[in-house]
């Protein structure tokens, strides 16, 4: 029998505890009844309580993984998570640009592990700006939409930066008791709505969101409907067990 053909791809980094990274990745899209792929750009010493360290994986090892891969399989969706820097970055948005031209990549510019090690202190706005215009949509959080955006230190830029490529802003990290998030596209934004769930708070969030979403569009959603479902399969996850891990239940829709 001929396998499936994978035709998305996660560029991510691996967390022992399963919870963040590239495995929470491939959790989620095999949740939602889809095959993919993955290419490892770092290996973090890290459990869902504590950070300890991160190896990063050459660009030449992560290029590499991404050669063979694409020797064999046409990707028209990547997740990329956690990446040493916007040099390599752009590297490696470039290789699967040439390709597959019209592949739609979604990037998690993670700046921090939940644990509070800072992976990206600083990062280039011009740079970051030049890299968005070949993306499809980037998911800061509120503090990493401030390094991101087209006003650094600020998100009232990110309307600015939404005219480059689809901003997707997680309010989940705000202090009140809302969830809410925004969708900018060509510089207006759609607000989704939700409250926090109480004593819900789970490891890798972010990543599993991102996923969700490249998930949704794999699958034909458009990108607002695509977030909106997003949201909900991590509301799903939030409450599907006690402590910072959860588990990934499949949709009874695919």
């Amino acid at each position: 029998m001929e396998p499936v053909n994978p035709h998305i791809l996660s560029v991510a980094g691996f967390d022992p505890s399963a919870g963040a990274g590239i495995l929470a990745d491939i959790k989620t899209f095999e949740a939602h009844g889809l095959y993919a792929t993955g290419v490892c750009s770092a290996i973090t010493i890290q459990n869902d309580l504590s950070f300890e360290s991160v190896d990063w994986v050459s660009e030449e090892k992560i290029v590499a993984q991404i050669k063979i891969l694409s020797d064999r399989f046409l990707f028209d969706f990547i997740k990329i998570g956690l990446i040493e820097n916007l040099d390599v970055l752009e590297k490696i948005v470039d290789l699967l640009k040439s390709e597959n031209r019209d592949a739609k990549i979604i990037w998690d510019p993670i700046i921090s592990a939940s644990a509070g090690f800072t992976f990206h202190p600083i990062l280039e706005s011009k740079k970051i700006q030049s890299i968005c215009s070949k993306l499809f949509l980037v998911t800061p959080n509120i503090e990493e939409a401030k390094m991101i955006s087209a006003k650094p230190g600020t998100i009232e830029g990110i309307a600015e930066l939404s005219k480059l490529c689809a901003v997707f802003l997680k309010g989940g990290h705000s202090e009140d008791n809302q969830a809410n998030d925004w969708l900018f596209v060509d510089g207006k934004s759609i607000k989704f709505e939700s409250m926090k769930f109480e004593n819900a708070e789970k490891h890798g969030t972010g990543c599993i969101l991102s996923s969700a979403i490249t998930a949704g569009l794999a699958q034909g959603l458009n990108l607002a409907d695509a977030c909106a479902e997003a949201k909900a399969y991590v509301a799903d996850y939030l409450i599907s067990a006690r402590g910072l891990l959860g588990v990934h239940k499949r949709k009874l829709n695919v």
